[in-house]
């Protein structure tokens, strides 16, 4: 009881200087309040866009492997040798097709830039593109809602059929039926046989509603294969339950072999594991909230600097009541935790106005901007706690200093 007596009373004293110095305790509590505001808006954000980023990688297997001459983090290689490195080819594509054994997809896909495709007087501007072959539907996630994706047969003989994106579609046929019409791309026709469902917005790769799908074998018949608009890359996955390592090590003495690189010889491409562009974005999340705690902190620390102010300023108005106290057998510890209970309780407030302000940024974030804006229960813990903290600390030196006050020269100095 005495504890929920020392709250109580430690509340009010926190209400009391609110509203007795209006200013002055704004002026304070500013700092923990941009602090805390701070710290949980970079939080949430960095929280939020590595959410939105698994939960649009969460279809993709960790064990698919990109097979280019582009690393997709960091590398030890000089530049100038990577911009050395041959790309992957059709013909590596078929040799290891043949050739690996815990195979389970194989897709052969070129990166090129954004085409408009057009029928009857209506046009899909500035669509992503991506040949590849068959395969490419199943390690991509591609999921058919109309019609159906193209086949092996029609992959390897580059027949012009397009499986078109939910917003290409909609743009270019409104209400129709797309599936047997024919649209025009490249300067060809091309005969729509597919329709994805609607994925909504990326925020990483590519959106596959403003993205089409056609037979890579086509692009090659009409541009060939040295082509500097394209950017070829082999995709693998292997059958579940295989060894990784001992997979990845094949991959690569396979394609060795197969470009006749000799074993004092470095690869001259690189075998890029989803799972680890999985943990490269990990890294980079967890750097981005390092940067934010550091930046934030200085802010917390004038806050800090706020709130023992405050609690100073509060100790010399009533050095003459804890004089009182003292004197009516109130021990150290009850002044101590008076004291510390009020400076908490004004940096908490502090703490709910910044997350406040958080939560409402993060709805209109939400609402406005195409990102699902989320503010967790443990940002909210970890707003709430480094509140107490900040108050904890603050307050400590003001409530021991009060704590030691001696009775009779409190109540002689107070009065």
């Amino acid at each position: 009881m005495l504890y929920f007596r020392l709250l109580s009373e430690s509340l009010r004293f926190a209400l009391h200087a609110l509203r007795s110095n209006k200013l002055r305790t704004l002026l304070s509590l500013l700092g923990v309040t941009v602090g805390i505001f701070s710290i949980i808006a970079v939080l949430a954000a960095v929280d939020s866009m590595d959410r939105n980023i698994k939960s649009e990688l969460n279809g993709f297997d960790r064990n698919m492997i990109y097979l280019f001459n582009h690393s997709f983090g960091p590398t030890d290689v000089p530049k100038w040798k990577v911009e050395q490195f041959p790309e992957v080819t059709y013909d590596e594509y078929e040799y290891l097709k043949r050739n690996l054994e815990g195979l389970d997809k194989i897709s052969y896909n070129v990166f090129t830039r954004s085409e408009n495709v057009m029928y009857e007087g209506n046009y899909a501007n500035s669509v992503n593109v991506s040949p590849c072959t068959t395969d490419n539907q199943f390690l991509d996630n591609v999921k058919v809602a109309e019609g159906r994706f193209f086949n092996e047969s029609e992959s390897n003989s580059g027949v012009p059929v397009l499986v078109l994106g939910h917003e290409v579609a909609t743009s270019l046929f409104g209400e129709q039926d797309p599936i047997g019409k024919q649209v025009r791309l490249y300067g060809k026709r091309f005969s729509v046989i597919g329709v994805i469902e609607k994925q909504g917005a990326s925020n990483f790769g590519m959106n596959k509603d403003s993205s089409v799908y056609f037979p890579v074998n086509f692009l090659r018949q009409l541009y060939g294969d040295n082509n500097d608009m394209v950017t070829p890359v082999i995709v693998l996955k292997p059958l579940s339950g295989v060894d990784m390592d001992q997979f990845q090590d094949e991959v690569v003495s396979k394609l060795r072999m197969k470009r006749g690189i000799k074993p004092t010889e470095e690869n001259n491409f690189f075998v890029n594991l989803w799972g680890g562009l999985m943990d490269f974005i990990d890294n980079i999340v967890a750097q981005m909230n390092v940067v934010g705690w550091i930046v934030s902190g200085f802010s917390l620390l004038v806050g800090g600097f706020g709130i023992a102010n405050i609690m100073f300023v509060s100790v010399k108005e009533r050095t003459h009541l804890i004089g009182i106290q003292k004197s009516l057998g109130a021990k150290k510890r009850f002044i101590l935790f008076q004291f510390l209970f009020e400076a908490i309780i004004l940096s908490l407030i502090g703490g709910v106005v910044g997350m406040l302000l958080v939560s409402l940024i993060a709805f209109v974030a939400t609402q406005f901007l195409d990102f699902k804006f989320v503010l967790s229960f443990s940002n909210i813990v970890i707003g709430m706690s480094l509140s107490a903290f900040i108050g904890l600390l603050s307050g400590l030196l003001p409530a021991r200093s009060a704590s030691k006050l001696d009775p009779v020269e409190a109540i002689r100095t107070g009065g």
